[in-house]
């Protein structure tokens, strides 16, 4: 058994982390938490939207989604902390128009996580 924890804020980071586990998972054994952290100075619709993402394209396993509210890089922080799975998925950045690189978020989970973080590539926008 596998625990993936797909830490996210939006769709197009939900959706590369799905496509990353549909050859990976085996619904029978392991499972998906979906962390969609709603941030402040984002729309409230963000965290959902990634949450919808996660349930229709992650249905085979039935993924637990959590939408808290926080700073993205503490909420995920505690999360992976809380839950201790065994791998993290997360996208180079939040996977909207503009942003470029790998972002401050990712940065400290890479450096932070005390299991392997897998870096899913966001589809060209």
């Amino acid at each position: 058994m596998t625990e993936y924890l797909v830490a996210t804020s939006s769709v197009h980071v939900t959706a590369a982390a799905a496509d990353y586990l549909r050859e990976r998972l085996d619904p029978a054994t392991d499972e998906v938490v979906v962390v969609a952290v709603r941030e402040a100075a984002s729309p409230d619709r963000d965290a959902g939207d990634a949450a919808n993402v996660a349930r229709s394209r992650l249905a085979a396993v039935a993924p637990t989604v959590e939408t808290p509210d926080g700073d993205p890089t503490e909420t995920l922080l505690d999360a992976i902390e809380r839950r201790a799975p065994d791998v993290v998925l997360a996208g180079p950045n939040r996977g909207v128009e503009g942003a470029e690189g790998v972002g401050s978020t990712l940065r400290a989970l890479l450096e932070r996580a005390a299991c392997p973080v897998v870096v899913v590539p966001l589809p060209e926008r």
